[in-house]
């Protein structure tokens, strides 16, 4: 599906703005009301799931092509959606049609420390928002939490293509896994369960 007239002239303004090459645009429709995307400089593109609301749509392109502008993280580790790159998310934001008050509505609700970064770069109502936030989470009930398989050491073992904990049935993936497996010392974990409220 080819991207809409808006979105293409959205990225070309943008680009030109900063004097780079556009990235391609992939465009396709998802059956949800909230957009996902993601820039990928080595494939030189951007692709953009679509939801309903069009308000959004042009929020994810715009966060999509700041990642496009934001300089590389320099070091492993890095934040990917640190102050650096909020930084030029949210003049994007600004200079092309989106209020203060629905940029940050709209990134907090996906990336929560947009509201920190937002507040530090004086973004206009950012303080309130934090402020809103902050309250609701600490209205939240408090968890409790009960054991169900007590601590023990990880013995991997694999269920289709998942490696899992042969003890317990936990997946271990991504960092955990490479810890597991180069760890001199069985590596220990249990697993919990929150209780109904």
């Amino acid at each position: 599906m080819s991207a809409p007239a808006w979105a293409d002239a959205l990225v070309a303004s943008v680009c030109a703005e900063a004097g780079l090459a556009p990235p391609r645009l992939s465009w396709r429709r998802r059956a949800a009301e909230r957009s996902t995307g993601v820039a990928r400089r080595s494939a030189g593109m951007i692709a953009v799931r679509a939801g309903s609301d069009r308000l959004d749509q042009r929020l994810t392109v715009l966060h999509e092509l700041a990642h496009w502008l934001a300089p590389p993280p320099r070091r492993r580790g890095a934040a990917h959606h640190g102050r650096a790159f909020y930084r030029i998310a949210f003049e994007l934001y600004r200079r092309h049609g989106l209020a203060d008050d629905d940029a940050l509505r709209l990134e907090s609700t996906r990336y929560p420390s947009a509201l920190r970064h937002a507040v530090a770069l004086g973004v206009p109502g950012a303080g309130a928002a934090l402020a809103d936030r902050l309250a609701v989470v600490r209205a939240r009930p408090r968890r409790r939490w009960r054991v169900l398989v007590p601590e023990h050491a990880v013995r991997l073992a694999r269920d289709g293509r998942w490696h899992v904990c042969s003890i317990c049935g936990q997946r271990i993936v991504a960092g955990n896994l490479a810890r597991v497996r180069r760890a001199r010392r069985p590596v220990r974990h249990v697993l919990m369960t929150a209780l109904p409220a």
